[in-house]
């Protein structure tokens, strides 16, 4: 096809998601190493939330494109690229789009939508070695949910201890992470213990494949529930998104030497990480930071081989961004919140 010689992209200059500016874009052919994608979806995430508002912890450039998950189709590729992909293929970018394997460095850490131009775009221009097929199985709705909260989970779960069959994941609210790391290790043979303060959220977990679920709400001690649930144990994994508000409680559900997993902040709270039990209890404290494209391949696999599908709250059109960033903020969602650039 012939390429456009623009597009529109929101753009952000860190003074909230009410002041994104939708602006026209010129676009370039591909470098040797780079794809042209026509987005057809973008999720959105709490990240998302921060870069706007001008909360988020690292630098980010004034009129920025933001947005780090998005699926779409291959319009065009550079001449050295082409060994790998097709035009026409589904892809998404990953998250950050140099790190391909191994551990983040500061060299290949530079995400999308941050310190980088992100994906809240009709096209976008990105290195070919980012790109990951989407699951054949999913619409560019599903497979745009991917990239930053599936594979979050992913890497949680699967990566520096990974889950086994008959392991109890404490899982902690509803949201895109922790739906996905719900999901995962439901289909890897793990117990999964869902905690909520809405007891229709608990309700779809079940659902899901969460085999007990806890209200916080009418349960506040929900640390010491678990201990109930498990006997006593404790849970082999925490996918802890909360941060400051539950980090106290998620060490203590959590077995001897088990693991926490450090991933959001999204709870407000006075407390920090009780060092002193950590450390006398050999908890594994693992931040986590979504993952490399390798992971990115793995989990796929993974999501076709058990039929998984993300849940996907609601969907919003490409004109209606801000609508979309406003319901995110609201955070009585389940799942994850989707802009369609590209009307399915």
């Amino acid at each position: 096809m012939t390429l456009p010689t623009s597009y529109r992209a929101y753009k952000s200059n860190a003074d909230g998601y009410q002041n994104l500016q939708l602006t026209q874009v010129d676009l370039r052919e591909p470098k040797p190493l780079e794809a042209v994608v026509r987005v057809h979806a973008v999720s959105l995430q709490f990240r998302d939330l921060l870069v706007a508002k001008g909360d988020y912890g690292l630098p980010t450039g004034a009129g920025i494109v933001p947005c780090s998950d998005m699926a779409g189709t291959i319009v065009a590729l550079g001449e050295d690229a082409r060994r790998f992909f097709s035009v026409g293929e589904r892809v998404c970018a990953n998250f950050a789009p140099d790190f391909l394997a191994g551990e983040p460095t500061p060299e290949n850490r530079a995400a999308l939508g941050g310190e980088r131009d992100g994906v809240l775009a009709e096209y976008v221009v990105v290195p070919a070695y980012s790109l990951v097929r989407v699951p054949e199985h999913l619409s560019f709705v599903e497979g745009a949910t991917l990239p930053c909260a599936a594979l979050t989970a992913w890497n949680a779960l699967t990566g520096s201890t990974p889950i086994k069959g008959g392991d109890t994941v404490l899982v902690l609210g509803t949201g895109g992470v922790s739906i996905f790391a719900l999901q995962f290790a439901a289909a890897s043979g793990a117990t999964v213990i869902l905690t909520s303060s809405s007891d229709a959220k608990l309700a779809l977990g079940r659902k899901l494949g969460a085999h007990y679920t806890i209200n916080y709400k009418t349960t506040p001690e929900w640390d010491e529930e678990v201990k109930k649930i498990t006997n006593g144990r404790g849970v082999d994994h925490v996918v802890e998104v909360g941060g400051l508000g539950t980090i106290e409680r998620s060490v203590n559900a959590v077995r001897l030497a088990g693991s926490v997993h450090l991933i959001g902040t999204v709870s407000k709270g006075a407390s920090g990480i009780p060092l002193i039990p950590a450390i006398l209890r050999s908890i594994k404290l693992n931040g986590v930071v979504v993952g490399s494209v390798r992971q990115f391949e793995d989990m796929n696999r993974f999501i076709e081989a058990r039929g998984l599908r993300p849940v996907v709250d609601r969907t919003f059109p490409f004109e209606r961004a801000r609508e979309a960033y406003k319901y995110q903020d609201a955070q009585g969602f389940v799942g994850k919140v989707v802009i369609e650039v590209v009307e399915e």
